[in-house]
């Protein structure tokens, strides 16, 4: 009896990182290694993992839904689940999984409760499409309806993006603790300094002169720069970062379930559109 050989045939799925956005294999200049931040922070990781492309091209973990949990020690914000998956409610959505966002499978923790809709914005400061898509972001915000939260994750692929995010998070304790008090103005500003005015702010001292110039002192600075709270929402970042699988910015997460950015929305007002979209279909579940 003659054997039929059966033949194998393998597809190679080819993954590109979104147009319109800066990819964490972009050359920058390397920062001061007097910016290492603290290592005082301890995120449990998860047991079970499978390999994912991170910013950085190297592997990383996707972590299983039963241990995705992120276990912040003292911090005021703890990382909650997101609610479990449902099907939303059958409507003639103008947008397609798959081509113009991904499912993130299982779904994976958000910043803040489950009380709200998470709407993630992952960002650089150096990165011009992140500055351009910044009065579309910020315009949508104002807007926003009453059951979404907004917050905003700062890249972190390598020291000089990661000296920026250390840059965003003082600001935004320092907002917290009324040193700053116009945070419109100020994120407007460290913008404007990279992109307008030529500080790459590679170190400390060329971020402190940024926030001196906006009235807060050195020792408000330097207290908050080199704090836990810092140092523990960069932890955190980075664990998203990854659960995320960010390579490039500016993306957008949706309650820790969707995954989208304007090359695969079609440019910026589209990518509003599907932020709205992905925020209806969460409040249908």
């Amino acid at each position: 009896m003659k054997h039929i050989t059966s033949i194998a045939l393998v597809l190679a799925l080819a993954f590109c990182l979104p147009l319109g956005g800066c990819s964490g294999d972009e050359p920058e200049p390397a920062a001061s290694d007097s910016t290492t931040v603290e290592e005082e922070a301890v995120i449990e990781e998860a047991a079970e993992a499978r390999p994912e492309e991170s910013a950085t091209g190297k592997p990383a973990e996707l972590v299983e839904e039963s241990s995705a949990e992120v276990v912040e020690e003292t911090s005021d914000e703890p990382l909650l689940l997101a609610q479990a998956d449902t099907e939303p409610v059958s409507r003639n959505w103008q947008f397609t999984e798959n081509q113009h966002y991904t499912r993130m499978v299982p779904t994976q923790p958000t910043v803040g409760g489950a009380d709200k809709i998470e709407v993630a914005e992952f960002f650089w400061y150096g990165c011009a499409h992140c500055y351009d898509f910044e009065p579309h972001i910020n315009r949508w915000s104002e807007s926003k309806p009453s059951n979404v939260r907004f917050v905003r994750i700062p890249a972190t692929w390598n020291p000089l993006v990661m000296l920026h995010a250390q840059l965003y998070y003082t600001e935004e304790v320092l907002v917290k603790n009324g040193k700053i008090a116009n945070p419109e103005e100020f994120r407007a500003n460290v913008f404007e300094e990279y992109h307008k005015r030529g500080n790459r702010m590679t170190t400390e001292a060329a971020i402190q002169s940024v926030f001196t110039r906006q009235g807060v002192s050195a020792d408000d600075f330097t207290n908050t720069w080199k704090s836990f709270e810092v140092a523990q929402k960069l932890r955190v970042a980075q664990d998203l970062a990854r659960r995320y699988s960010i390579t490039g910015v500016p993306s957008i997460v949706v309650n820790g379930k969707y995954r989208t950015g304007a090359a695969e929305a079609g440019g910026y007002p589209k990518l509003l559109e599907l932020i709205n979209e992905l925020v209806e279909r969460e409040t249908l579940r």
